[in-house]
């Protein structure tokens, strides 16, 4: 089988369902696929051979969706789906009109409630959007579970001295009003290195759907990243410490791809935040995939997570040689909170492309060769 006869969705879809049966998902349960298929829209039918009409940015290559696999502590797995609703029209107003069709699809087919979607859309949705993107959907996916479903908004989408207040409004509108407060007193302290990056609703009725704000740190030591964390209870800054040191190999100063923290909120515990996670974005900090690999899995298994899982993961999205390329493991993450704690493990679909590996001497690399697609 060549590029020409594997579509988009053909391929996303292979992986998918390999992360599923890793993470234990009945045979034939098609619901992670027709949730992809209705993501992908129209870009999931182009074959990968022809250039896609719009280049995300949720992956390196312009592949708009991203795959991960959540090792709660204990023990449970998630598999979900980072992606941008494909659409026919090229611009940022085609891919809301295309992420509004999407969350119009599933909503109806899964009962999705959509109320906290309509309650910011304004704010975060304009008609001349600035930035790199508008709407992005995650797809949290658990065996025997029902699907749920996540929208991440923009907060420089109206420019970058607008982005407070869209997120000030945005969390007013949502019950939590003081939100914003403790925030910027442990994470907005390096003025402009400290940028606000997403803002994020569950798109459920439960007491415990999460709002959730991103903040993204240039050029940060591990002591911002303990200081980011020490506004939630339970978020232990010597277990932050050691994520940093583990996956960053030594690096003192993240001067590639920024580090990213995120705070989540509920309703049943609206005065402060309940969860905080911070986001490595590995693959800036890697010579390739199979140090990337050796990395992870050291971090997991000090935490008495399956390794195996993990390379069972892997060996569902590719079979290239890890040495190969970087990017594959895009970025892992850390969650601590009383609302749960775990790792996440962020895995490149790689459809349009493979990023070589870096000499030992690079920080950051740059630059795409074409993929191998397995048929």
């Amino acid at each position: 089988m060549n590029l020409v006869d594997v579509t988009l969705f053909n391929h996303a879809q292979n992986q998918l369902r390999g992360l599923c049966d890793v993470a234990g998902f009945e045979p034939g349960d098609e619901t992670p696929s027709v949730l992809l298929r209705e993501l992908l829209g129209p870009a999931g039918t182009r074959p990968l051979g022809e250039e896609p009409k719009h280049l995300s940015d949720v992956a390196d290559d312009g592949t708009p969706v991203e795959f991960s696999i959540a090792f709660d502590d204990d023990g449970a797995l998630a598999v979900r789906v980072l992606g941008e609703a494909g659409s026919d029209n090229l611009g940022d107003r085609g891919s809301i009109a295309a992420g509004k069709r999407f969350l119009n699809a599933v909503s109806k087919r899964f009962h999705i409630p959509t109320e906290r979607f309509a309650a910011v859309a304004d704010l975060f949705l304009p008609d001349r959007p600035q930035g790199k993107f508008a709407v992005w959907f995650s797809l949290i996916l658990r065996p025997r579970a029902r699907p749920r479903l996540k929208a991440y908004f923009n907060p420089e989408v109206r420019g970058r001295d607008r982005a407070k207040d869209l997120v000030l409004e945005g969390f007013r509108r949502l019950g939590l009003d003081h939100a914003y407060d403790a925030i910027a007193r442990h994470a907005l302290v390096r003025g402009a290195r400290d940028r606000l990056s997403f803002f994020a609703v569950d798109l459920d009725d439960s007491p415990l759907s999460r709002v959730k704000l991103y903040v993204s740190h240039e050029s940060a030591l591990t002591a911002d990243a303990e200081r980011a964390a020490s506004v939630v209870q339970g978020a232990d800054p010597l277990r932050v410490r050691g994520f940093c040191q583990a996956l960053g190999g030594g690096t003192t100063t993240f001067a590639g791809r920024p580090l990213v923290s995120s705070y989540s909120f509920v309703e049943a515990e609206p005065d402060g935040p309940g969860t905080y996670s911070l986001y490595l974005p590995v693959r800036d900090y890697v010579p390739d995939d199979e140090v990337a690999r050796e990395r992870v899995g050291a971090f997991l298994a000090g935490h008495g997570l399956p390794t195996d899982t993990l390379d069972k993961a892997i060996g569902a999205v590719t079979d290239r040689p890890l040495q190969s390329g970087v990017g594959l493991l895009a970025h892992v993450s850390l969650r601590l909170g009383p609302f749960g704690s775990g790792t996440t493990v962020y895995l490149s679909s790689e459809a349009y492309g493979v990023t070589p590996p870096r000499g030992p001497a690079d920080t950051v690399g740059s630059g795409v060769i074409n993929s191998a697609i397995a048929p």
